[in-house]
């Protein structure tokens, strides 16, 4: 297997743990705990299992220069990525979540031609239009997003943190190609610790851990070991190979994946309408993914 192949694979993986983590997480709050305490223990048990991972493996140096762009990048990646998605989760609903971060992608590619000149081609540019109406048609066959004025902070938030991880892709690349992936995650998740404690730490020491029954616990481990340390490993790691748009752009299989699940646990059942956006998914994810000798028809 090529290595854009295999990098392909670990955003495919990164993306099914991040689909099933939308009903996970909306599971332990706001009875259990609060987003922000979700947050800091998230952030925290990353970065600890980052740095022990690190100390058993040959690790990068990373310049002081180099150190600054990640802990800016740490701001969009961890720290407003982190609390706006959990915030705006607690405040909205997994279906209105999904459907707004399939538009990550679309702020991928804005950043990456503002920030990186990236040429904007005809076929990334259609590729990203059908995953997007692909993902979306088949969020919606689901169920019914609720997008009235309870929903309207949270959506919000949602929006925001989907741009700011979009950002964040774009800004992380570059280091990427210059640094290991565990030396370049222990420092983010440092940084963006760092970042989350002001806006956590006491929501976190008010919150009844003893309280928590064992089946939230072992949700609580998914998010950490799964959702945070596994998926953004997997995606960095991509970022090697793969530019930050075909890195986004597997986003739009998440609502595939929770299909899938469904169907697997008899939660749903196939129909024919489902036919049409797997495909426009399965070809906006191709057009989006391919390497660029073979795009064509640059937009300047």
């Amino acid at each position: 297997m090529s290595s854009r192949k295999i990098a392909l694979l670990a955003a495919f993986i990164a993306n099914l743990i991040y689909g099933i983590n939308y009903v996970v997480a909306k599971g332990i709050m706001p009875d259990f705990l609060q987003p922000r305490a979700i947050i800091l223990i998230r952030v925290f048990g990353a970065s600890l299992i980052f740095w022990l991972i690190s100390a058993l493996l040959p690790s990068d140096k990373v310049n002081r220069p180099d150190l600054l762009r990640i802990a800016f990048a740490s701001i969009f990646g961890v720290t407003i990525n982190q609390i706006l998605f959990f915030e705006g989760l607690n405040l909205s609903t997994p279906i209105n979540a999904s459907i707004i971060m399939v538009c990550v992608p679309i702020g991928v590619l804005i950043f990456s031609k503002l920030l990186r000149k990236e040429k904007l081609s005809f076929v990334r540019i259609v590729g990203i239009m059908l995953g997007t109406a692909g993902a979306a048609m088949l969020i919606l066959n689901g169920g019914n997003p609720d997008f009235s004025s309870n929903t309207t902070l949270g959506n919000f938030f949602i929006v925001i943190n989907a741009s700011s991880y979009g950002l964040y892709l774009v800004l992380i690349k570059p280091l990427m190609m210059k640094y290991n992936a565990i030396t370049i995650m222990k420092w983010v998740f440092l940084f963006g610790l760092i970042g989350v404690i002001p806006f956590t730490a006491h929501i976190a020491l008010q919150s009844d851990w003893a309280e928590i029954p064992l089946n939230i616990w072992l949700s609580i481990s998914y998010v950490i070991l799964f959702t945070t340390v596994l998926a953004y490993f997997l995606n960095n790691f991509s970022l090697k190979r793969i530019s930050p748009t075909a890195n986004s752009s597997i986003i739009y299989m998440q609502p595939l994946f929770a299909t899938i699940i469904a169907l697997l646990f008899g939660k749903d059942n196939p129909t024919l309408e489902m036919l049409v956006p797997v495909i426009l998914i399965f070809t906006g994810v191709y057009l989006v993914s391919l390497q660029k000798k073979k795009l064509i028809v640059p937009i300047q």
